[in-house]
């Protein structure tokens, strides 16, 4: 199958997943731009959910973009670290979906502060094979400096519908 037809592909499983996420009444919070944040927001959005934007202006003079069209209340900040606050802090529970760099950093985030017991523990789920088979071998490889307890806090989902079933029970 050609990347394009895999990336359509999985922006049908993102808009699922903002989709799901509405018709069990929970509201969406994403960055607010473009690709896997887009596709969650429209499948919310079209679902009558409500769709929050964290956006910031270092973003937008680096990509030169805007919020997209579903965004319907924009928190907007000056600065990426500020954004990545909002995002962490403007949450109850949260579901990664796969991405890259950005993905990783929120995670990262998210994940060290309940360590550190600066947030409060939520749901923290990584959606796909790829963030499972990451952090699998990142646990391999410095299992000694992570104690079991702090591994845990994190849940591993293969799909959408999946993520939100647990959010659920």
């Amino acid at each position: 199958m050609a990347a394009h037809n895999l990336e359509k592909e999985w922006l049908l499983e993102e808009a699922y997943a903002g989709k799901l996420l509405a018709e069990h009444g929970h509201a969406v919070l994403t960055g607010g731009y473009m690709g896997t944040m887009e596709a969650v927001s429209r499948g919310a959005c079209e679902a009558g959910g409500h769709v929050i934007g964290v956006t910031c202006i270092d973003i937008e003079e680096w990509r030169k973009s805007k919020p997209n069209q579903w965004v319907k209340e924009e928190r907007r900040k000056q600065t990426l670290m500020e954004r990545l606050q909002g995002l962490i802090e403007g949450c109850d529970a949260a579901i990664a979906l796969p991405g890259g760099a950005g993905t990783l950093a929120e995670i990262s985030l998210m994940w060290n502060l309940m360590i550190v017991e600066s947030l409060t523990p939520g749901p923290l789920t990584l959606i796909g094979r790829g963030w499972q088979s990451t952090f699998d071998r990142f646990f391999h490889e410095f299992e000694t400096y992570m104690p079991t307890h702090q591994r845990e806090l994190l849940y591993f989902a293969e799909d959408v519908k999946t993520a939100v079933n647990n959010l659920e029970s």
